[in-house]
């Protein structure tokens, strides 16, 4: 069942950096609406409120109902701004979404069934994740909250690519309109199972051929003679 995330705001007037300052100063977050048939409107969250949402993986991909001025409107997250030291959200913008409009936007891979993967269980295989995300496209009543990722049927040197993965009906994966087929997930073994697996000079080869070498030089020189 997916959760129904509302998002409380509140319009202000104060623009610029200053402002942005004192808003946080008082407990509340800026913000920015955007997209769809209205103009862009600029307003402030309460800061305790919406951090609770962000601890929430699913309120980053799902459609969100904002209200503002007694009225309710769709939403996604599209841009989180951080505190580059302290991690704190400082600034978020909000894209309204329309019924029959396409939105791209990005969605967590889940991961299932790596221990019992062939390549894991009886291999000795590891499981390397390239991608925790992937870009969709849809229309909002299609977005997906994640996309499952089933690893039960890998053996070793195997891989899950963009093209494997299970999408509902009417999502699409951006990077494959663009031809990008990339892997999501492989299973390979350790380093230093590798490296124990490549096989060592011959004990004397190394000798032998150093020995070999001057022998040659001598045979060239006879015939130079």
């Amino acid at each position: 069942m997916k959760e129904n995330f509302v998002v409380n705001a509140e319009a202000r007037a104060d623009q610029g950096k200053g402002a942005s300052r004192r808003l946080r100063r008082e407990g509340k977050l800026p913000a920015v609406i955007y997209g769809g048939r209205d103009a862009p409107v600029s307003v402030s969250l309460s800061s305790n409120e919406f951090h609770k949402h962000l601890k929430i993986e699913a309120f980053y991909s799902h459609l969100l109902t904002l209200t503002l001025d007694g009225a309710s409107q769709q939403v996604v997250l599209k841009d989180l701004q951080r505190h580059p030291v302290s991690g704190y959200a400082i600034h978020a913008d909000f894209q309204r979404v329309l019924a029959d409009q396409l939105l791209r936007m990005h969605v967590p891979l889940h991961f299932k069934g790596a221990e019992i993967a062939p390549g894991v269980k009886t291999g000795g295989g590891i499981v390397e994740h390239q991608l925790n995300q992937v870009e969709v496209e849809c229309l909002p009543k299609d977005l997906p909250e994640f996309i499952e990722v089933d690893l039960s049927g890998l053996n070793v040197n195997e891989s899950v690519h963009l093209s494997q993965l299970p999408l509902g009906e009417g999502v699409s994966l951006v990077q494959l309109k663009h031809g990008n087929d990339q892997s999501v997930a492989s299973v390979h073994l350790p380093r230093a199972a590798v490296e124990e697996e490549t096989p060592a000079p011959a004990e004397g080869a190394a000798p032998a051929a150093a020995a070999a070498a001057p022998a040659a030089a001598a045979k060239k020189d006879e015939k130079k003679k």
